[in-house]
Formats: C-alpha cells, structure tokens, sequence
C-alpha cells in the first residue's frame, strides 16, 4: 500500500507519461483564468474602473458554479467526427478550446472600457466553454487514474495543480510585463496564440481507456426497466443517475455534510485572490513587480510545494494532508494583512507569495485528491463536477462582493483577517468528519485491493488455458 513505499519508490513513480498528459490538460483549465481573471483585473483597473466594478466583473466566473447542470451532456453525449477521431473527453476539450480562441480573438479588438457589456459578453462565453472543458479534462484525469492505482491520485492531482497553474502563471506573468509596453490589447493577440498551442496539446495526449460505456448501458437497462421506455431511460440516467448514484453511496445525511464541507474550504482563499491584484496596485507594486513576483515567482513556488505536498499525502495520507493544509492556507492571508500596513516592501511581497503558494497548493492536492475518490467510474465528469462547482462557488458567486467588502471595511488588513477567518467552519466541519473520511479511504483501498486481485487472477487463468 502507499504507506509502505520509501521516499525513493515514492519519487520514482512520478516517471508515469500518463502524469505528463494529466499536466498538458492542467495548463488547459488553468489558462482561461488569467484572460478573464488577473489580466481583465489588472486591464480594467489600468483603465480607471473602479474596485466595486473589477469584483462585479468577476461574477462571469459564476457558471464554474453551475457547471454540474450540464456536466452529464459531456459524461453521454458524443460530439458528431470529433468523437470518432479524438474520444469523448478530447473531443469536448477540444470544442471547449475553439470556442475560447474565437472569443479572445475578439476580446483582443475592442476597448473593454468603452464596450463593457461587449467585453463582459465575450468574457461570459470564455467562462462557460472554460467551466465544460474544465468537466472534461476533470473527467480525463479520472479516467487516466482507476481507484485500483490508490497511490497516484495525489500525484495526478499535484501534476492538474501544476498545470494548472502553469497555464495561470506564466502567461499572467508574460501579460504583465509586456502590458506597459505592447498594451493590453496586444497582450490578448499573444494570449490567443497560447490557446492554439493548448489545442495542439489536446491533440497529442493518448484518450484514456475505460469501463464507462459499459457502465452506462448498464444503468440503462435497469432504469429502462422501471420507466419502459429506452430513450426516457437514457434521460434520467443522464440527468439523475449520476445524483441519485452519490447520495445512495453515502447516505444523504454525510453526502449532505461532505457538500457543505466543499463549499466552505476555499471560500477565504477567494475572496482574497478575486481582490489581489486590486490590493498589489493600490499599495504601489507596478505591473512589472506584479508578474515578477505574483506570476513568475509565485509559479515556480506553486510547482515545488505541490509536488512536497503530494509526496506527503502519497505517504501519510489525504485527511491530514487536508488538515495542515486548511490550517496554513487559513493563517498564510494573515501576511496580506502585514504587506497593507507595512506598504510595497519587496521583501515582504517575495515572502507572502512563497508562503501563500505554499499553503494553497499543499490544500489543492488533498483537495483534488479527496474530491477524486467519491467519484464513481460511470459518472465521473459529472460528480466531480457536482462537487468542484460547490468548490467554486465561493470562488465566483460569493466572492463577486468582495470589492464591496473592501469598500466597506476601508481597511485592507481587516479584509485580509476576516478571509482568514472564513476558513475555520470548514475545518471545525473537517475534523467532525475525520473519522467517516479515515474509513472511506480505507474501503477504497480495500475495494481496489480486490479489482487487482480479480483482475490477476483472471489474467493467471488465461494463461493457464
């Protein structure tokens, strides 16, 4: 089992291609982030909106939120020639990247503090391809990683974080320090050759095999069987079955309280990454100091502690990973508060962001991890969707009132405390579920311990006749 293997096996088997392609997909769901997130931040706030306008702005991230409404289209349904050639989750991945190069394209001709609502409207289409291509590429990670290989989830979920935030970080970091010299609009140029770049990834990674379909046909039948009819049988497994499937396996009254858990980790890591790169610039960063340290820096630290804090849950576990992690991201926004009342110290900048980075990307990897493992084989772009839109939502939803909040406190410390605060429910709500979180993992390993075992010997019997 995990626990057994030595620091050495641990960082051997990071050597898996599968890893690789995991990390392309990463770079994918990451990129969208910075063209409608940090770069529209900092565009809108160059041409003189206000903070209240920046946090409104954001509210286009609210379709991540929803996107498990859609999620089942992308678990069933097979996109005509793209599905043939590609795959249904490259084939929905590669949709998704058309969609978005068409509309920074068109985000890159137009003054958004002149064509507002025209810029929101584009920013709004990038957000929804962004929030189905994320289900899929969610779903391919999955897929590529069965329950019966217990030991790589955290490393596929280290290797999506890093992705991730190669695709958010260094082409933030390439925008901003080129925006005072090419303009934003020429920025977005570049940007949109970056998407056609990511295309050409979706077209070299290998479609991940599985028994989904399998599954699916499967559900049908039973569900046809109670309806007596195929094709409204074909509905409500789409649309129902994914849903029914994880409050059956958990119960409602846990499944419930494992929803609420999701919604409330992050939400104190939004508010404060929504109001950054507002805080960065009224404290005097230039945009230059901004890329350097916020995006390039701030990178390559994302990179190094993502990987620590995947080795650590490879060995130690997920729940405690999950709890150190949740403690240090909660106590890490208290440096913001000390760079508002000590002013534009680079010193103390370089050192918020390696401890900030620190802190988020050791919680993302138990995060992700978690999340990963009360997904079911069937229906896995749909429950992890379910689940990471509830992730989200303080991400998009609620935190669109934090330049409101700002406003109103007048206090950038203030603000800082209290997302610190924020993330305390959910790490009360954390160790009240320790023990359920503890078994669950341990009824993963055992099931997955006996899929190997049927699969060796079924393979011991083929050989045999």
């Amino acid at each position: 089992m995990t626990e057994k293997m030595s620091w050495r096996e641990t960082i051997r088997s990071y050597l898996d291609k599968r890893l690789m392609w995991v990390f392309m997909m990463g770079c994918s769901s990451g990129f969208p982030w910075v063209l409608i997130g940090s770069n529209m931040s900092g565009w809108l706030k160059d041409a003189g909106l206000t903070r209240a306008a920046i946090g409104y702005f954001g509210s286009v991230f609210a379709v991540y939120a929803i996107n498990f409404m859609w999620a089942p289209l992308v678990d069933r349904v097979k996109l005509p020639l793209l599905h043939r050639f590609l795959g249904q989750r490259r084939s929905w991945i590669l949709l998704c990247q058309a969609v978005i190069l068409g509309c920074t394209l068109g985000i890159a001709g137009v003054d958004p503090a002149k064509n507002l609502m025209f810029t929101s409207m584009l920013a709004l289409c990038i957000a929804i391809a962004s929030a189905t291509k994320d289900v899929a590429i969610d779903a391919y990670r999955i897929d590529t990683f069965p329950k019966s290989e217990p030991s790589k989830l955290p490393q596929a979920s280290a290797m999506a974080v890093i992705g991730w935030w190669t695709g958010y970080s260094l082409p933030g970091y390439l925008a901003f320090v080129n925006a005072d010299t090419i303009g934003w609009n020429g920025v977005y140029m570049g940007m949109a050759a970056l998407v056609g770049v990511l295309m050409l990834f979706t077209l070299l990674v290998g479609e991940p095999k599985t028994d989904r379909s399998a599954l699916q046909a499967e559900a049908e039948q039973r569900h046809a069987k109670v309806v007596g009819s195929r094709l409204v049988a074909w509905f409500s497994v789409t649309l129902i079955e994914p849903f029914a499937d994880f409050f059956r396996r958990n119960g409602v009254r846990v499944a419930m309280t494992l929803l609420l858990f999701v919604f409330l980790f992050k939400i104190g890591e939004a508010f404060l990454g929504r109001m950054s790169i507002p805080f960065y610039k009224e404290i005097g960063f230039s945009n230059e100091q901004i890329g350097h340290y916020s995006k390039l820096i701030g990178w390559g630290a994302t990179i190094v502690f993502t990987l620590v804090g995947s080795m650590f849950n490879v060995k130690f576990g997920i729940v405690r990973g999950l709890m150190i992690g949740g403690i240090a991201m909660s106590a890490s926004n208290l440096m913001f508060a000390w760079i508002a009342k000590a002013g534009p110290s680079e010193t103390l900048f370089l050192a918020t962001i390696i401890v900030d980075n620190f802190t988020t990307a050791f919680s993302t990897v138990a995060f992700v991890s978690f999340l990963t493992i009360l997904t079911g084989q069937a229906f896995s772009a749909t429950q992890y969707a379910l689940l990471a839109s509830l992730g989200n939502f303080g991400r998009t939803t609620l935190a669109s009132f934090s330049g409101e909040l700002v406003d109103y406190l007048n206090d950038w410390s203030l603000f800082f405390i209290l997302t610190a605060l924020m993330v305390v429910p959910s790490l009360i709500m954390l160790y009240s579920l320790r023990h359920y979180f503890t078994a669950l993992l341990a009824k993963a390993k055992e099931r997955d311990s006996k899929v190997k075992k049927s699969d060796d010997d079924l393979e011991t019997d083929t050989q045999s006749a």
